[in-house]
């Protein structure tokens, strides 16, 4: 993985960001990185800022990401940040099958709303760069108001899932606040 010194983003890129519903003014979004080894300072995570990036060029203010060891504090920021009133909470890590990977299960039980086309489009498109995507079992949906999704924790599988959420986010957050926008 790459380091994690990623640069500051450019000056009022958060401001600008896409023509979303709500043009970059008071869209807060947090990314949380789910590695017990990034967590220890024995590994750099190169997932999360990328992901970071991603929400800031989309008009999202968005911090650092938060790492935390994998199991009960995903849970515990995951449940921060949706108390905090962050409209997206994207995780990467966490989502494969060892049995340190329980992402999925301190996600689920915060859910409203399941999304389960995301993932399903996230897996299928990485199919198409290895079979082991399969293997991610990360959700996607509503906490309330903010929109909760789990990527795995490779670049690959950060790329795929960015790329799904590319085209449908600002509609979703638009629909969730009662938009009527079709």
């Amino acid at each position: 993985m790459s380091g994690h010194g990623d640069p500051e983003p450019h000056a009022g890129a958060a401001e600008h960001g896409r023509s979303g519903t709500r043009g970059g003014t008071g869209r807060r979004a947090v990314v949380i990185v789910a590695s017990t080894s990034a967590a220890a300072g024995r590994s750099v995570d190169g997932t999360g800022p990328v992901i970071r990036d991603w929400l800031v060029e989309r008009g999202f203010t968005c911090a650092e990401p938060v790492v935390v060891a994998d199991g009960a504090p995903v849970g515990e920021a995951l449940r921060a940040a949706i108390e905090a009133g962050q409209e997206v909470v994207v995780t990467t890590g966490g989502t494969g099958v060892s049995p340190s990977d329980t992402t999925p299960e301190q996600t689920a039980p915060l859910l409203d709303v399941q999304l389960p086309g995301i993932v399903e489009e996230l897996r299928r498109r990485g199919t198409t760069h290895t079979p082991t995507a399969l293997l991610t079992r990360g959700c996607a949906g509503f906490a309330g108001a903010a929109f909760v999704v789990n990527l795995p924790g490779s670049p690959g599988g950060v790329r795929d899932g960015l790329a799904v959420l590319d085209p449908v986010l600002d509609h979703l957050l638009e629909q969730r606040a009662g938009g009527t926008r079709h």
